[in-house]
């Protein structure tokens, strides 16, 4: 953390609300105080866009910065000051975008106020653009059935973000889906008639137009900025259903071509310039249906009909080598334009951000866009099944990010330095709450995205499925000195009380990971004393645990998200601690003598993903729930 304090100065009228917004996160790091820095902001336009420099002298400390968003990245440096050496610095980023989006359409949609407190710390560390990513989660005047029941944000919430935003320096731009991934909204029986199929909007249909303008209007109207993200990805499946039966066959590079011409037409009458996802384009040209496929071809015809006004955004989150992001990015050129680049830091699927593997994916991302010269980069954190994430957890990560874009000769010593005055807390106990699901049995945490930890919560206490992947592995001890320190950490400064939240998932995991195969084990041998010690002692603990979990886990996400969602979540952790008690409640049966036997313990695991790595293991909370289908 910086160790000194500051004293505003002088700051040109452009920086005061945000310095204001900015000084509710550091008590004691602003005022008149005795000691404080004089510290004065001088707009430079010599600097470009993204330039900053700042020195110190006897009067005190001045930044100069050629833009809101320089300025912001400056202050963060200087709130991690730790010597007078490192008050004085100069930066540029060859980056005109340095951006994130966060998913807001998997449950957890963002609350105002966290909203706010995630964009004052993003910007401190440099970030110039934000995206939330938004099915159905935003209002659409005169469409009731548009996130019906699901938390979207209001119209007035996303002017008032839109003005939050940009007083950090931050440009705010709509990401919607205008073509596919509209199940949530599709679901309803008035919304039936927009249906290609279950997910995707029925292209070449008039009223699907004008239900896109309404989207189109409702999303852009409450933002200064003229970019839109339309989606249109993973639109599998395009022109088979309703659209066949109204238009006959057709090919889904001349659905895809013809459909993104009218909703460009609509942007165009608007005055917005759209992007959207590229993956489409790809896959239709790949025998394998793959959007890295590096054999892919595109009729020529096709990619001449690609509208030029509309950017393609490459997302890329899967590769630790730099050659294929470079193949890829030469691949978009050959459409016609410059690409963005989406890379990711690692929310989805996850209980806590993925960050080893987050820092090797924006490494491997950031390399590629500098060698290639992108110039517009950002970072998605998704939240597929379920957000069960804190995003805040992100945080290292795009800091991480924000020291590549900024061209750090040490990028990872940069982002512990500047993380822990902007955060107010240590970055390496964030990293290690990574440990929930970077388990010993994972060689290479830094390449490994699979979320085991969230895996374990979540299996079965009878049933567990994951126990023959693990084999003899003994994850107690890990998970145990996992809570004890995580806990510990938690109560220092700044925003490290977040990790109580991993503490709590460690301290369950400690007991919950190996009570099947210790049940099983003492069931076959008819040992009755340890049966007898995991009926009395360890089921109890471990239930306990599981609702002192589920509590923090409702606080942490009433505090982070609105509460439409967390149903979901809820109904999982409702599942667990049901199934713990039957499981005692048979348990006991059995050593009182009123069954005979436990068929659920005698019964053999297998392992249903032999010759899999453990590392590359993806599996859902509705997988891990059950071995059966109905679910």
């Amino acid at each position: 953390m910086g160790v000194f304090t500051f004293n505003f100065k002088s700051a040109p009228d452009s920086l005061r609300a945000g310095l204001d917004a900015v000084e509710t996160d550091h008590a004691g790091r602003f005022g008149a105080r005795k000691g404080a820095l004089a510290l004065a902001f001088v707009e430079d336009a010599m600097l470009g866009r993204d330039g900053l420099a700042v020195s110190a002298d006897k009067a005190g400390v001045t930044v100069r910065f050629g833009s809101r968003s320089a300025a912001f990245r400056a202050l963060g440096r200087l709130l991690g000051a730790t010597t007078r050496a490192d008050l004085t610095f100069s930066e540029n980023s060859d980056y005109t975008m340095r951006g994130l989006m966060a998913d807001c359409s998997r449950n957890g949609v963002l609350r105002p106020d966290a909203a706010e407190a995630f964009m004052r710390r993003s910007a401190l560390m440099g970030v110039n653009m934000l995206m939330f990513y938004t099915e159905d989660t935003y209002e659409v005047p005169g469409e009731p059935f548009f996130g019906y029941l699901r938390g979207g944000f209001t119209m007035r919430e996303m002017k008032a973000l839109d003005d939050y935003a940009d007083a950090l320096g931050i440009e705010l731009i709509p990401c919607i889906q205008a073509l596919a991934h509209l199940e949530q909204t599709l679901q309803w029986d008035p919304n039936f008639k927009y249906r290609d199929t279950n997910n995707i909007l029925l292209a070449g249909d008039d009223p699907t137009y004008a239900l896109i303008r309404k989207y189109i209007k409702a999303a852009s109207g409450c933002v200064r900025s003229r970019r839109i993200h339309l989606g249109m990805d993973e639109a599998q499946g395009l022109g088979s259903g309703r659209f066949k039966e109204k238009f006959g066959d057709k090919p889904p590079f001349e659905i895809i071509n013809e459909h993104l011409a009218r909703v460009r037409d609509i942007c165009r009458e608007e005055g917005l310039k759209p992007m959207i996802w590229s993956d489409m384009y790809f896959r239709l040209g790949s025998e394998t249906h793959s959007y890295y496929d590096m054999e892919w071809k595109i009729p020529q015809e096709i990619a001449a009909n690609i509208p030029k006004d509309v950017q393609l955004v490459y997302w890329d989150y899967y590769h630790a080598d730099v050659e294929t992001y470079q193949k890829m990015i030469a691949f978009h050129r050959q459409l016609g334009s410059e690409p963005i680049m989406g890379g990711g830091i690692w929310t989805w699927s996850h209980m806590w951000c993925a960050l080893p593997w987050s820092f090797t994916a924006v490494n491997a991302c950031m390399s590629a866009c500098r060698k290639e010269g992108l110039k517009e980069v950002f970072m998605t954190m998704w939240g597929d099944d379920g957000m069960e994430v804190d995003l805040f957890s992100a945080l290292p990560g795009i800091q991480y990010f924000c020291e590549q874009a900024f061209g750090a000769a040490d990028p990872m010593k940069a982002a512990k330095k500047h993380f822990a005055g902007i955060c107010g807390c240590a970055f390496d106990p964030w990293v290690r709450a990574a440990g929930v699901d970077s388990i010993p049995p994972i060689e290479k945490p830094e390449l490994a995205m699979a979320a085991l930890g969230r895996a374990l919560l979540w299996q079965d206490p009878a049933l567990a499925l994951l126990d023959p992947v693990l084999g003899k592995a003994n994850l107690r001890p890990w998970y145990g000195r996992l809570a004890k320190d995580l806990a510990g950490e938690a109560k220092k400064g700044g925003l490290a009380g977040r990790l109580n939240y991993p503490a709590a998932l460690a301290a369950v995991l400690e007991l919950k990971t190996h009570l099947r195969r210790d049940m099983a084990k003492a069931y076959a041998r008819k040992d009755r004393k340890a049966l007898m010690a995991i009926a009395k002692r360890e089921l109890p603990e471990l239930r306990k645990r599981a609702a002192a979990l589920w509590k923090r886990h409702r606080a942490m996400w009433m505090a982070t998200y609105k509460p439409f969602g967390w149903e979901v979540i809820e109904s999982r952790y409702g599942t667990v601690m049901l199934r713990l008690e039957t499981v005692q409640q048979r348990l006991n049966d059995y050593l009182a003598g009123r069954l005979d036997e436990l068929p659920e313990l005698a019964a053999t695991l297998h392992n249903p993903w032999e010759g899999r790595k453990i590392d590359d293991l993806h599996l859902g909370s509705a997988r891990m729930r059950t071995p059966s289908c109905i679910k």
